[in-house]
């Protein structure tokens, strides 16, 4: 296990278009994603890996799929991403049909080590729904999976949340059986994080006594209307992505997950002059 700290970079909810196609009619996703790019490269220190937790297109069309490639070919750093449910399987099995995919038809799920880290990103995609299921295979390739290294840590990916985050349009569309993925989860204590997308806001809580997040996204963000006052919404907020730090010390260490603005900034401005005092 590395004795170092792991850095995993989460972005989501790309909603990629054909080149000059604006999403809804207004937000350029695909300059959205160039300037995410241009903040992972700049990250210090470099995270090890940048996962991709669905929606990476939007329609999808297999155009939709080369124009994210031509975009994430400016990413410096490796990826690995798994489909929400904008996304087609079996066009994004051949947009990168080098990745680890467990099986070789179906579910596009994968277990990435990552410096004794692992990684297990799982398809909760139901073809031709917006909701998300974890299917007959995929349940117990998780099981499998978290049973085959229970002294490594394990951070679970997925795009659909296993909870509801009071925004009713989006709770709608979660995880179907989000009570199955918890009575795994309460199984194997190595999972130290449960990571979504989806909803386009970043939003916390504990699931199955592990702590959950939702990943913001580089683009528009779903209206948080807790009330139900309007139609189903976005707004242009500040754009984010995730950076999920894994330390070690005493058993699986721990993780604790920054939200990274992306933009030009001022500062870093420092809080004390050459003498020590405060400015």
């Amino acid at each position: 296990m590395s004795r170092r700290p792991v850095y995993i970079a989460q972005i989501s909810d790309l909603h990629i278009k054909l080149p000059g196609v604006l999403a809804y009619g207004r937000v350029d996703t695909a300059g959205a994603l160039a300037r995410c790019v241009a903040a992972l490269n700049a990250l210090e220190p470099r995270p090890d890996l940048v996962v991709i937790s669905g929606d990476l297109v939007d329609t999808p069309a297999a155009a939709e799929y080369e124009h994210l490639k031509r975009l994430l070919a400016q990413l410096e750093l490796p990826f690995a991403g798994i489909p929400g449910n904008h996304d087609s399987r079996e066009m994004m099995r051949a947009a990168f049909p080098l990745a680890g995919y467990a099986f070789g038809s179906g579910p596009l799920n994968q277990c990435v080590e990552v410096e004794g880290i692992d990684l297990v990103l799982m398809d909760s995609s139901v073809p031709g729904e917006p909701h998300g299921e974890l299917g007959a295979t995929t349940l117990p390739w998780l099981e499998a999976t978290l049973a085959s290294a229970p002294a490594r840590p394990a951070l679970l990916f997925l795009h659909h949340p296993p909870f509801q985050t009071g925004i009713g349009h989006m709770d709608r569309q979660h995880l179907r059986n989000a009570g199955e993925l918890a009575d795994i989860v309460r199984r194997h204590r190595r999972v130290q994080l449960i990571a979504a997308g989806h909803v386009h806001r970043a939003v916390l809580t504990l699931f199955a006594g592990v702590p959950a997040t939702i990943c913001p996204a580089p683009n528009h963000a779903v209206d948080l209307d807790l009330a139900e006052l309007r139609e189903p919404s976005f707004k242009i907020e500040p754009a984010a992505f995730h950076l999920h730090c894994w330390f070690p010390d005493e058993g699986l260490g721990h993780v604790v997950t920054h939200q990274v603005p992306i933009g030009q900034f001022e500062g870093p401005h420092p809080f004390f002059a050459r003498d020590g005092k405060p400015l």
